[in-house]
């Protein structure tokens, strides 16, 4: 492992925005702050809103800025690419920004019950192969009900077809009510009904735009009740993602 990261791993460490908890503590002891992170973490009772997948932060940082009576929690397996947001919002004194380094595979264990109120996907990886794997499919659904009030909103901003196309599906076959859709985010009048979502960009997102791709947006709610269903349908995958090679092959999206 090179200095820089064990530079930024000591960062984060030490970071009061940053909270850690390894797998063997999740499974022993549980997560001391679940259900509690109003009372203990942010000392107020405004909502949550969870960017899932956040890398540097961007928009964790972004928002807690915009919307300071909101508390924004950024969540990423990957600490080195956290560090960047955690770093700024500490060097800003912003006090509604949380980074949670975990698996979001658990995420369910780190929130109580109705204690989220919205999350934001923000350019997730499509998972073209495995729908379980995506974070709009419904094994993430299931978990996220867990602690999202209900009819909590989702939010999806991604460059992928795929993933925008599958998630349509997703919402549409599990009767999940929709909001706002575009497959084109920056000409549509969203881009001027809601600045955060056009000034506030991610890496990835930049480097899309870049690319000449267009940014879909998805914003969905998530009631409580009602069965999740996969659409058993097949959705062509993003050929820009495979390094050049042509790919004309579909991928199924059920499990």
């Amino acid at each position: 492992m090179g200095k820089g990261k064990l530079a930024k791993f000591a960062d984060m460490a030490a970071n009061p925005l940053v909270v850690e908890c390894p797998f063997y503590i999740l499974k022993r002891d549980g997560f001391e702050l679940k259900g509690q992170w109003n009372d203990r973490f942010f000392h107020n009772s405004n909502p949550i809103v969870l960017e899932l997948g956040c890398g540097r932060g961007e928009y964790t940082v972004g928002l807690a800025r915009r919307y300071p009576d909101t508390n924004f929690i950024g969540v990423d397996i990957k600490g080195s690419r956290m560090w960047h947001g955690a770093q700024q919002a500490l060097s800003e004194g912003l006090t509604n920004v949380a980074f949670l380094r975990t698996n979001i595979e658990f995420i369910h264990e780190m929130f109580g019950p109705s204690e989220v109120s919205e999350l934001w996907l923000t350019f997730s990886d499509p998972q073209m192969k495995k729908a379980s794997k995506r974070l709009t499919s419904t094994y993430f659904m299931e978990r996220y009900r867990r602690f999202l009030v209900d009819r909590g909103v989702i939010h999806l901003k991604t460059d992928s077809n795929f993933m925008a196309t599958y998630t349509r599906l997703m919402a549409t076959h599990s009767h999940l009510p929709i909001c706002e859709q575009t497959d084109d985010l920056y000409h549509s009048y969203l881009a001027t009904e809601c600045s955060a979502l056009v000034e506030i960009k991610t890496y990835y997102e930049q480097m899309w735009l870049d690319r000449g791709l267009t940014i879909k947006y998805l914003r969905f709610l998530l009631p409580h009740d009602g069965q999740l269903t996969e659409p058993d349908v097949e959705i062509p995958i993003d050929e820009y993602r495979s390094y050049d090679h042509q790919v004309t092959t579909t991928v199924k999206t059920r499990k």
